[in-house]
């Protein structure tokens, strides 16, 4: 069974890419948000396997999306995805709950490893 995926990133560019990527590497891409509440609000309802996250979004931030994710307690892997790679960005982003970092420009084949060395689920 593919597993479930909720992107979110207020670029449509990027959703659509990383669809592309996703389905094309055997996952099932659930869900698309454009902003942190948004993402927040179709994790509880939709209930993925992972969560891909944008750091810089409007309305609510990625990490603060993350940190609101992980409160739900859902078992789910956060991703962070950004072109903001410095470390302090990283180390908030895994302090708020992510699993895993993933810098942009994307790399299908990078994408890809990195969601396979989520572990288990």
């Amino acid at each position: 069974m593919a597993k479930r995926v909720l992107i979110a990133d207020d670029t449509v560019f990027f959703r659509v890419a990383l669809n592309e990527i996703l389905t094309t590497g055997g996952y099932e891409v659930v869900g698309e948000a454009a902003n942190g509440a948004e993402a927040a609000e179709l994790a509880l309802k939709l209930k993925p396997d992972i969560v891909i996250l944008d750091v810089v979004m409007p309305v609510k931030n990625g990490i603060e999306a993350a940190k609101e994710i992980t409160k739900l307690k859902l078992p789910v892997k956060i991703v962070m995805c950004t072109s903001l790679g410095y470390e302090p960005i990283v180390e908030e982003a895994i302090r708020s709950g992510a699993s895993a970092y993933i810098i942009k420009p994307l790399n299908a084949e990078k994408v890809l490893n990195t969601l396979a060395g989520l572990g288990p689920f």
